[in-house]
C-alpha cells in the first residue's frame, strides 16, 4: 500500500524489485532532504515495479552476462534510427565522439558499427559493453512495438498502484511505462508524475509509438521531468512543445553518470516532486 512507485528503465534484467528498491528509497529520501522535507518518506511508502526480467534469456550460464549481440543484429528499421539519433546527440554533446555525417543516411550495417564505435568513445557509453548497448535497443524496440510485451508490464504497473498511491516515477523507458498507464487508467488516485531521463521527446521514435501521444496523462494534476544536459537518452529536454505548457522540465547536473537514477532522484527537483505530490509539502 505504498504512496510512491517506481518504473525502472532498460538494462535491468539482472537486477529485481527489492535490489532496485534498496537503492532508490535512500535516493527519494535524500532528495526530499534536499528540498527541505521535514520527515522523507518511510521505506515501505516506496515500491519498484520489476519487469526487467521479460527481457532476461532463459537457460543463462554462470560465465554469461548478455547474449552475444553484434552490429550485425542490430535491425534495420527502429534499432537503426534509434541509435543513429543516440549517435547524433552524442556527438552534440560530447566533443570526444565523431559526429554523423551524409554517409550515415544509408542504413548498411557499416553505419550501425560506425555508430556503435562512436558511442563506445563517448563519456555517456563509455562503461557499456556493445552487446549490451544492442540488447538495450532491442528492449526499447520491444516494449513500443510489441503489444504482448506491453501489455505484460503494463500489468505489473496496474498491480503495484493501489488506492493510496499518489506519485508515479519513471526513469528512462519507464518514464514512457509511466505515462501510458496514467493515460490508460484516469481513474487511478495517482496525482503526480515523476519523469527522470525521459525518451518521450523523441518525435518519431518514441512519442508518435505512443498509445495516446501528446494526451495528458490522466488524472495526474502536477508533472514533473527532470534531464541531465549530458543525458543522451533524454535526447529532447523539454517536453513542454509535445506534452503542454503544464510540465515542469527542469535541467540538473548529474557528473560523469548523466542518466543515472539515483542521481536523478536525490535532486531537491525530484524530492520536491514527491513531496508536494504525497501532500507532505
Amino acid at each position: 500500500m505504498t504512496r510512491v512507485v517506481c518504473i525502472h528503465g532498460i538494462g535491468q534484467q539482472y537486477a529485481g524489485e527489492r535490489q532496485l528498491h534498496a537503492a532508490w528509497h535512500p535516493a527519494i529520501a535524500d532528495g526530499q532532504l534536499r528540498a527541505g522535507a521535514a520527515s522523507p518518506l518511510p521505506a515501505e511508502d516506496v515500491s519498484c515495479v520489476f519487469y526487467g526480467d521479460l527481457f532476461r534469456p532463459p537457460g543463462r550460464t554462470l560465465t554469461l552476462l548478455d547474449p552475444p549481440l553484434r552490429a550485425s543484429d542490430v535491425d534495420e528499421g527502429f534499432e537503426t534510427e534509434l541509435l543513429l539519433a543516440l549517435w547524433a546527440e552524442a556527438a552534440r554533446t560530447d566533443e570526444s565522439v565523431l559526429p554523423p555525417d551524409a554517409r550515415t543516411l544509408a542504413r548498411t550495417p557499416q553505419t550501425v558499427q560506425r555508430a556503435l564505435n562512436a558511442l563506445s568513445r563517448s563519456r555517456f557509453f563509455a562503461s557499456v559493453a556493445l552487446r549490451s548497448l544492442v540488447l538495450d535497443l532491442k528492449q526499447v524496440r520491444a516494449y513500443l512495438c510489441d503489444p504482448a510485451v506491453r501489455d505484460a508490464v503494463q500489468e505489473r504497473v496496474a498491480a503495484a498502484v493501489t488506492d493510496r498511491t499518489r506519485v508515479l516515477v519513471g526513469h528512462s523507458l519507464g518514464s514512457v511505462v509511466a505515462y501510458e498507464a496514467l493515460c490508460d487508467h484516469p481513474e487511478w488516485p495517482v496525482r503526480s508524475l515523476l519523469t527522470l531521463g525521459s525518451p518521450l521527446g523523441i518525435r518519431h521514435l518514441v512519442h508518435d509509438r505512443l498509445r495516446k501521444p501528446g494526451a495528458w496523462p490522466g488524472g495526474v494534476t502536477a508533472w514533473t521531468n527532470i534531464a541531465d544536459q549530458g543525458d543522451v537518452v533524454a535526447l529532447v529536454k523539454d517536453l513542454r512543445p509535445l506534452f503542454g505548457d503544464r510540465v515542469a522540465c527542469h535541467l540538473v547536473h548529474n557528473g560523469s553518470h548523466a542518466h543515472d537514477a539515483t542521481r536523478y532522484l536525490n535532486t531537491p527537483q525530484a524530492g520536491r516532486a514527491v513531496t508536494d505530490g504525497c501532500g507532505l509539502g
